[in-house]
This record gives C-alpha cells, sequence and structure tokens, in this order.
C-alpha cells in the first residue's frame, strides 16, 4: 500500500503585522487531519498563551498572540 503524501494546496503567504497585536498565519493542505509541526528555525513551537494551533480538515492555522520582531 503507498501512502500518499500530503502536499500545500496553499502555502503561507509573507503577512506584515504591528508590534503587540495578534496574527493568524494559514496553509491548506492536501490531506484532512494530517499532523502539522510548526517551526521557527530549527525549534518546534509548542501551544502556549503566545502561539495558539488549530486545525479543521485541510486547513492548519497558527495564531501568534502579542507578537513581537523576534517572531518572525
Amino acid at each position: 500500500v503507498l501512502a500518499v503524501p500530503v502536499l500545500f494546496k496553499q502555502a503561507l503567504e509573507n503577512t506584515e503585522i504591528e508590534e503587540g497585536k495578534s496574527v493568524s498565519l494559514r496553509c491548506e493542505l492536501t490531506k484532512a487531519d494530517a499532523t502539522v509541526v510548526w517551526k521557527k528555525g530549527e525549534a518546534t513551537l509548542q501551544a502556549s498563551a503566545k502561539y495558539e494551533m488549530k486545525q479543521k480538515g485541510t486547513v492548519a492555522e497558527l495564531v501568534i498572540h502579542n507578537a513581537e520582531p523576534e517572531d518572525v
């Protein structure tokens, strides 16, 4: 049985935000409920008061609360 790879239907786009505001980053995948891991450089982000991860069907979303310049 061959596993079908999960691909991006819609990749992340560059987003400008104001410091201290929240920003939502979304991507759409070819397979519903695929495992998504959000990273900043080599570090894997964990859900916290700052980082909120959501996933519904094929859409994965990362919300960064109180964004700072080092979040990019």
